[in-house]
């Protein structure tokens, strides 16, 4: 499946796109940040990511700034298991591009996806305490905090932190998704 936004365009990743997305995210300070992520984050950490096989309610998606000229990778954004299995709404975004509003604009579109495309009805969601930015795209988002801060290993930390847990009801007329915002299937090879 592919989504487009304003500015951004979600599609899957491909394994060509191996090396762009090790360039952008093997940074401690993005790493850090997420749960499953090692440090110090390789190019086979990479392509391993890329090609995971996933469910399809565990849709993930590079996500690109659209140009004049070719997208240029900006993050990622999708939906994961938790360890309680609870679906959760993850994404990184590459340090030069952070405070742009990428990772709204990204969430929204796969709440949108989530909600119409998949029919989900809840999402959960969190982050590490020392990461309050990511809290705030939470609440943009429409992520509401359940009152819990519990323990959660970070690959890239190589030990726990606490974690403030969010979770959102989702309904198909408001899902906090942008309503300019076109989702297309992804075309098939035969």
């Amino acid at each position: 499946m592919f989504h487009r936004t304003e500015r951004l365009l979600l599609r899957p990743g491909w394994a060509e796109d191996a090396a762009a997305v090790h360039r952008l995210i093997a940074d401690e300070a993005v790493v850090r940040n997420l749960a499953t992520a090692p440090w110090p984050y390789r190019l086979d950490h990479a392509e391993a990511f890329l090609g995971t096989e996933r469910m399809p309610h565990e849709s993930n998606f590079l996500v690109f700034r659209r140009t004049d000229g070719a997208p240029e990778l900006v993050g990622s954004v999708g939906l994961g298991r938790r360890p309680t299995g609870e679906l959760e709404l993850g994404y990184w975004i590459g340090r030069r591009h952070w405070g742009n509003g990428y990772a709204t604009e990204a969430g929204r579109a796969v709440l949108e996806i989530a909600c119409q495309s998949l029919r989900l009805r809840k999402l959960s969601s969190g982050h590490f305490l020392d990461n309050p930015a990511s809290g705030r795209v939470l609440e943009k988002l429409g992520f509401r905090p359940t009152g819990i801060i519990a323990p959660r290993y970070s690959a890239g930390r190589g030990e726990m932190a606490p974690c403030r847990l969010f979770e959102l009801e989702l309904s198909c007329a408001g899902c906090g998704a942008e309503e300019t915002a076109e989702t297309v299937p992804a075309m098939m090879a035969a």
